[in-house]
């Protein structure tokens, strides 16, 4: 099988790499690895994604797909009374964000290897985001989005980036078809990426 960063054990040979970003004011510190997305630098998606992701300094969080730990981590400097809860598939990309947790001395944090939502089923968020593994195919970037739902508390919100030429229309109208249409909005968009938040209704 061809080794992906959203496989979840990474044959790639290990090649450590440290990464230093400015995240929304917070200044960290990133170990990153060969078999993890993005392994060279934030990626712009992500990068476009923290910038426009709106938090309340109380609110309980999930990052699905997390890789080595960008928007997850800054998250949770985000909500220093809050919690987040980091999930990916792949044991590499979550020992990097364990080990980057540490390293930017953020505690407010759990971080888990898990298969989309498997790790947390039955518990519930006042936020979701995620970078979509766009790779991994359409099935598994719309069970990101289709299952959300069942995580976010009434009146939570499901925040996602996307490439136009990776299919933001069909992302928005999944959106759509799961939350409902005036339930979604384009809340950014910046060289091709666009930031959309899904809210769950509060009578859900």
């Amino acid at each position: 099988m061809a080794d992906h960063y959203y496989s979840q054990q990474p044959s790639a040979r290990s090649d450590r790499k440290k990464i230093e970003a400015a995240l929304r004011g917070h200044k960290l510190q990133f170990v990153s690895d060969s078999g993890v997305f993005s392994r060279d630098g934030v990626d712009y998606g992500s990068r476009v994604l923290i910038e426009h992701i709106e938090l309340r300094e109380e609110d309980r969080v999930l990052d699905v797909g997390c890789g080595y730990g960008p928007i997850g981590l800054t998250a949770a400097r985000l909500v220093p009374r809050g919690h987040v809860t980091m999930l990916d598939v792949n044991e590499r990309a979550v020992a990097l964000s364990r080990e980057n947790a540490a390293l930017n001395g953020i505690g407010n944090v759990e971080i888990m290897e898990s298969d989309l939502y498997s790790a947390v089923w039955g518990r519930t968020f006042d936020v979701i985001l995620s970078n979509p593994p766009i790779r991994a195919g359409k099935a598994v970037v719309h069970r990101i989005l289709e299952e959300a739902t069942a995580h976010l508390k009434p009146g939570g919100s499901l925040w996602v980036v996307i490439q136009n030429k990776q299919g933001a229309p069909s992302t928005r109208a999944k959106l759509e078809s799961c939350f409902g249409e005036d339930q979604v909005e384009e809340v950014g968009k910046d060289k091709g990426y666009r930031v959309y938040r899904a809210v769950k209704s509060s009578a859900d």
